[in-house]
This record gives structure tokens, C-alpha cells and sequence, in this order.
């Protein structure tokens, strides 16, 4: 008859206690929290100004726009048509720095912030 080997079922030791666990599992939600609090803000800090950039080509237009309508001959056409050109290109080169500055603070800011949720950091 073969003999049978009797199992015992050995329970391994906890690494950490439940308290230590609901302890890490409450800050990381708290670190969750405060990344979401700071890229809201860093959202809402970049949405006001491009409101902003919005609102200085609607000024633009309606600038031009009044030239345009009291030019009197060709010549005065062409050099308005050109200073719109002109401010337009230096307006497009600051969206530009502007939207890589932005990304660089989104990047900056996510790279902090993940950084701080996987070490259950609180600064």
C-alpha cells in the first residue's frame, strides 16, 4: 500500500500587515489626487492663455480689417495685406515657443508627478 504523504499547508507570512496596505493603498489615491489637482491647473493655466492668444488675433483681424476698408489705392492695400503677413508670421513663431513650452511643463509636470505616485512620495 502506498503510503500518503500528508499536506500541510504551511501559511506564509504576511509581508505587510492589512494596516500597513490600506496605509499605502491611501496614499497613493492621495497621490493620484494631487496629480490630477496639478494638471488641472497646469490645463486650465494654458487654456487661459491661448484664450488669451485667441482674443489678440480676433484683434488683429478686426484691426486689418478697418485698414483694409479705409485703404484707398493698391499700393496701400499691398503694404497693409503685408503688415498683416508680417505681425500673422511673428504671431505664428510665439504659438510655436508657446506650445513647446507648454509641453514641456505637461512632461515636467507628469514626470514629477508619476515619479512621486510610484515612490508614495508627498512633496
Amino acid at each position: 500500500m502506498a503510503s500518503k504523504k500528508q499536506r500541510t499547508s504551511a501559511r506564509p507570512a504576511m509581508p505587510i500587515d492589512p494596516a500597513q496596505f490600506a496605509e499605502m493603498g491611501k496614499k497613493q489615491a492621495e497621490a493620484m489626487a494631487d496629480m490630477h489637482k496639478e494638471l488641472i491647473g497646469a490645463i486650465e493655466e494654458v487654456n487661459r492663455e491661448w484664450a488669451a492668444r485667441v482674443q489678440a488675433e480676433v484683434e488683429l483681424a478686426t484691426e486689418f480689417a478697418g485698414k483694409l476698408a479705409a485703404a484707398k489705392s493698391m499700393p496701400d492695400t499691398a503694404a497693409i495685406c503685408q503688415e498683416w503677413m508680417n505681425r500673422r508670421m511673428e504671431m505664428f513663431a510665439d504659438d510655436s515657443r508657446r506650445f513647446i513650452a507648454d509641453s514641456q511643463k505637461f512632461m515636467a509636470a507628469t514626470t514629477r508627478l508619476l515619479s512621486k505616485s510610484w515612490t508614495g512620495g508627498s512633496n
